[in-house]
């Protein structure tokens, strides 16, 4: 081949090449099981989530799955150890809005969320329900305050953690109906759970997924959903707003995030992975039955998410009059 025409092919055969190693790239993950963290107790919704989708996962992936739980400190030390794993996309974590949009506004975290963490997609829009204890002597939200303030301090709330959405729901609850009640945080929902079922502690804001089997049992139950409407998997339980405490809907939502500098051939592998099986129909219906929305957004539209949610619930903790650590 003459000098001249192998000069002219260069480009091509540079563009080929190119075209070629990034497709290998992207191949390439994932190589070997994703670990995904939950900085949660089993038993709470971001644990029962994770364990929910991630056999379709490793369906999807080629590659096994596994749940790992560390507990504590809101969220923050699953986020530690997925930033001192390797950024290739086989740690991952399931993000809460606890750890991303609350916290930031209360405690120095050992990490920033916004430059440390990258927002991978939002799996589920999770309302709360308002639960007590089957043998606290209240029936609705307007016998629960009228209580509240006849004994005050007595009714105490639990919560995963403090900085954790449930927490924050609990404040502006005491803030916008006027009445003095505890909180009590724990390491996660399962720990909370087990105490308010054996009366512990009297009430609780949690997450349908983790909280509506012992409802239906009778062992808690349940007084309002905080949402903007009425769940479809409850028809029959009223708002909290519609209860007489208006525009109560501290709704917090679940989501995958990955360390920074992780590869975004690997970030939209794991989104679309994770968006196919929340469309499949017997994942969908579960997650709707449970209380949860199904969202699946893509990275960009999980980040545009967090900067709204972010300043909703710095909002929250200013008329609660919480005052950071």
């Amino acid at each position: 081949m003459k000098l001249k025409t192998l000069l002219n092919l260069m480009p091509l055969l540079a563009a080929i090449t190119s075209l070629s190693t990034g497709a290998l790239a992207s191949d390439a993950f994932p190589s070997k099981p994703v670990r995904i963290l939950v900085g949660f107790s089993p038993g709470g919704s971001n644990d029962i989530v994770a364990r929910l989708i991630a056999p379709k996962l490793s369906e999807g992936l080629g590659q096994q799955v596994v749940i790992d739980n560390k507990p504590g400190a809101g969220g923050n030390i699953a986020a530690s150890a997925m930033l001192s794993a390797p950024a290739d996309g086989h740690t991952l974590m399931m993000c809460t809005t606890g750890t991303l949009s609350i916290q930031p506004h209360l405690i120095k975290a050992p990490f920033n969320p916004e430059t440390d963490l990258l927002p991978v997609t939002q799996i589920a829009n999770a309302p709360y329900l308002l639960l007590v204890n089957a043998a606290l002597p209240v029936k609705d939200v307007k016998e629960l305050v009228a209580y509240a303030k006849a004994k005050p301090g007595i009714i105490n709330f639990a919560s995963s953690g403090n900085g954790t959405g449930g927490h924050l729901a609990g404040e502006m609850l005491k803030a916008r109906a006027g009445i003095d009640i505890v909180h009590v945080p724990y390491k996660g929902t399962g720990q909370a759970m087990t105490d308010l079922l054996a009366g512990q502690v009297s009430m609780i804001f949690d997450q349908p997924v983790s909280s509506m089997s012992y409802a239906q049992s009778g062992k808690l139950r349940i007084l309002a959903v905080a949402s903007p409407r009425r769940l479809p998997a409850l028809p029959d339980v009223p708002t909290v707003a519609e209860s007489g405490i208006p525009a109560f809907d501290p709704v917090t939502w679940t989501g995958l995030c990955a360390a920074k500098g992780t590869p975004a051939a690997a970030i939209e592998r794991m989104q679309r992975e994770v968006a196919k099986v929340l469309a499949m129909p017997e994942i969908s219906k579960r997650l709707v039955q449970d209380g949860l929305e199904p969202v699946g957004s893509t990275p960009q539209k999980f980040r545009e998410f967090l900067a709204a949610d972010k300043r909703k619930w710095g909002g929250v903790i200013k008329e609660s009059n919480i005052k950071a650590e």
